[in-house]
């Protein structure tokens, strides 16, 4: 009887409390079929009755972006139009000429063609200003309107007509797309006989195989010693940064952990693969722009004593953010967990949970920022993105010096230098001197 009255216990209380579940459940998905109601009725009163005509679809996703904006930059919504920019962001390929195409007030200028992609091959040069594309006249466009000009299906043709520099008259330039993949390693080679350089600007699909491309190259010319340039990069995918921190730490080891609501993708991420070199002597440059996927990998080379961070302090986003998908094609990117490296430490600087009264956000303050340690038993902190070993102080430019680089003198002299010589000298002969006595005589 005593058994049977304890296995009653047991099961009333199990069903009294699926019951306060239940009932809290039902309580909050009433909250929010309510609210929904008031939205839809609200917006069919606003459409019906407002005194000018208005757009459903804009009207509608700037009540999103508001909502969202209320919980973290990272968290956005993706309509279906720009779908294609985001896949650019996260996979590095897209559809289009290759060139960085910028504006300068009423101009639109080319500011880089990639080498070996249709823009280059075309003849389409750094300085030249484009006037229209496809007919479109682009001085009022602004710079996501002139990107979508410019992209498109492979194989289909952009008409562009730009003026140059030292020609009377526009050029016509036909242009057909392709698949573009924007490189992840910009650029590798020796700074000395023994010391290998090499820059991540990203993480997009691939990141890891190019970096690891890149150091095996670096080794063959005879690197001894590696400078990792991680300056101003902005993150991107989770996975890549697992597999370029794994160049450098032995395989089995943890890179990465996730932690969120759902409990069931928290996860843990570790080295797969066996290293490329755990001995070699490796510098790592941040920024105060190096950010996310940039984070983990300078941090778990920190944590792990596997190299010296040099720089600034790091951006400090200790975020994970996952899609969801949405109806009619449109996509959610939503914060879904905050990642620890490998000392136990959360780099997150910002606390988007709790805002003051006024909306405002704030910092974690070193008061409250935890002493943890990397394998060696250094001291390290969490919360302000990752510290470096090395700090460097920011040196004071001159004004002339600022002036020059925000009026875009010097890459209007660089252009000025090209149109006047048909071929660029070494480093070590260079001279200004025949661009100035061009310029001063035809002024």
């Amino acid at each position: 009887m005593r058994k049977k009255y304890l296995a009653g216990l047991v099961l009333g209380g199990a069903t009294l409390l699926v019951s306060f579940r239940s009932a809290s459940d039902n309580e909050r998905y009433f909250e929010i079929a309510k609210n929904l109601d008031i939205f839809a009725t609200l917006f069919k009163e606003v459409n019906t009755y407002y005194v000018d005509e208005i757009t459903p679809a804009k009207m509608v996703k700037t009540g999103i972006d508001a909502m969202l904006k209320s919980l973290d930059p990272y968290t956005n919504y993706i309509p279906e139009d720009d779908i294609e920019d985001f896949r650019t962001m996260t996979t590095g390929q897209y559809g289009g000429i290759g060139a960085v195409v910028v504006k300068r007030g009423a101009k639109t200028v080319v500011q880089a063609a990639y080498e070996g992609y249709p823009a280059q091959k075309a003849g389409l040069l750094p300085g030249d200003e484009i006037l229209t594309i496809n007919g479109v006249n682009v001085s009022t466009k602004n710079n996501s309107d002139i990107s979508k000009l410019l992209k498109g299906q492979a194989n289909s043709v952009a008409k562009l007509s730009v003026t140059r520099y030292g020609q009377d008259v526009p050029v016509e330039i036909n242009i057909t797309r392709d698949k573009i993949q924007v490189e992840n390693v910009p650029y590798y080679g020796m700074l000395t006989p023994e010391i290998g350089y090499f820059q991540l600007a990203g993480f997009t699909i691939d990141a890891g195989k190019e970096a690891r491309l890149a150091v095996m190259k670096l080794k063959e010319q005879g690197a001894k010693k590696i400078v990792f340039d991680i300056r101003d990069n902005p993150g991107g995918l989770l996975n890549e940064a697992v597999n370029v921190s794994n160049l450098f730490v032995n395989k089995g080891l943890d890179i990465v952990s996730t932690k969120g609501k759902v409990t069931d993708w928290n996860k843990t991420y570790k080295a797969l693969d066996a290293p490329l070199d755990t001995q070699m002597p490796v510098v790592v440059l941040t920024s105060n722009r190096s950010a996310s996927a940039s984070e983990i990998v300078s941090g778990v080379l920190q944590d792990y004593d596997r190299a010296v961070l040099v720089g600034k302090r790091t951006f400090g986003k200790g975020l994970v953010q996952a899609t969801r998908p949405l109806s009619y094609n449109s996509q959610l990117k939503v914060t879904t967990a905050k990642y620890y490296i490998p000392s136990g430490r959360c780099i997150q600087e910002i606390d988007y949970a709790h805002r003051a009264e006024d909306g405002t956000l704030g910092k974690v303050p070193d008061s409250l920022r935890t002493a943890f340690k990397t394998t060696s038993g250094r001291v390290v902190y969490d919360g302000g993105g990752v510290a470096p070993d090395v700090e460097v102080k920011e040196r004071a430019i001159a004004d002339i010096t600022r002036v020059l680089l925000q009026k875009n003198y010097l890459f209007d002299y660089a252009t000025r230098y090209r149109a006047a010589h048909a071929t660029l000298p070494p480093p070590v002969n260079f001279t200004s001197q025949t661009l100035s006595i061009r310029n001063s005589s035809s002024s």
